[in-house]
């Protein structure tokens, strides 16, 4: 099938990115090449782009589409935790903006057949590199009750999170717990009627969340990568990150917070001895949302938040 993608923030976060040509960009989550089209358009000509994604078909489908000839094209094919490493092999020192978008893509949801999708029965899989080792199924059938509840509550904060991860393991005694059906079913037997008939969302929408993001560390990743995000910019360079959920925009918020910072001596200090200077200036003072004609156009975008920061 092919490779289908809405984009969220399709022009304010490139807008935001200020791509120019000639310099040197970075979208670390091509998805389905909405925003990287975009930047390419606007670094031509001699720019240089860099392309990441864990996912392989993501990268088939950027060398299908993406088509520059004035510009450097470098697709990888990895996680952007390692994307100065990556800066490294290319033998790039600093770039002028980097774009992360965390969102699944629609291809992820409905054509990869692995499980993103409690619409959708299918393998319980849920990695996005599938030479990593660990899938939901593994997890699903080997974590006791209270590593399961834990998952579902701390990454999914899911209210119910014990019923479910007890009757996930009460369940899987009789036998494996492989698709999305069964899950989906688990899920429905765990959580109240009256809750499930008042909640707008799926039922099972934070247990698929919640596994997703375990089994891929995405928040790990994500704290990591914040953290030395300020030394990959050139002066003026931004970053913008679209996230998801709560827990995602918190370590973004929490990222820019820090970097802006200067002095974080105590406050009952007489004078600064940590000499502490502040990296970014904070374009995004709040949380910058979808719009409501785009969330119409796009569903899956009702959720979205966008921050941006520039490197002094």
């Amino acid at each position: 099938m092919p490779y289908k993608h809405i984009t969220v923030f399709p022009d304010q976060a490139v807008e935001y990115l200020n791509p120019m040509p000639g310099k040197v960009y970075v979208d670390c989550t091509m998805g389905g090449c909405g925003h990287s089209k975009r930047i390419l358009k606007l670094i031509s000509p001699g720019g240089t782009f860099i392309g990441i994604d864990q996912d392989l078909d993501a990268i088939d489908n950027a060398r299908k589409g993406l088509d520059y000839h004035d510009c450097n094209i470098h697709l990888i094919h990895d996680n952007f935790v390692n994307l100065s490493d990556i800066l490294c092999e290319l033998h790039i020192s600093s770039v002028d903006g980097i774009l992360l978008d965390l969102g699944l893509s629609l291809n992820q949801l409905k054509n990869s057949k692995r499980g993103f999708s409690f619409n959708i029965d299918e393998p319980l899989d849920m990695r996005f590199n599938i030479n990593t080792k660990v899938t939901a199924e593994d997890v699903v059938n080997k974590e006791d009750k209270k590593s399961l509840a834990r998952i579902f509550r701390q990454f999914g904060e899911e209210r119910f999170a014990v019923q479910i991860a007890n009757n996930i393991v009460r369940y899987r005694k009789e036998k494996p717990v492989l698709t999305t059906k069964q899950l989906v079913e688990i899920v429905y037997e765990s959580v109240p009627a009256r809750i499930i008939y008042k909640q707008k969302i799926h039922p099972a929408t934070r247990i698929f969340m919640a596994l997703r993001i375990f089994v891929n560390k995405e928040l790990e990743m994500l704290d990591k990568f914040m953290k030395n995000a300020a030394g990959l910019l050139n002066s003026k360079g931004r970053i913008c990150v679209i996230s998801f959920h709560s827990l995602e925009d918190r370590i973004v918020k929490h990222s820019f917070k820090e970097f802006a910072k200067e002095c974080v001596c105590p406050p009952d200090f007489p004078r600064c001895i940590c000499n502490k200077k502040k990296s970014y200036h904070v374009l995004s003072k709040k949380a910058i949302r979808p719009q409501k004609s785009e969330i119409e156009a796009n569903p899956m975008a009702r959720s979205a938040i966008l921050r941006v920061a520039e490197k002094i």
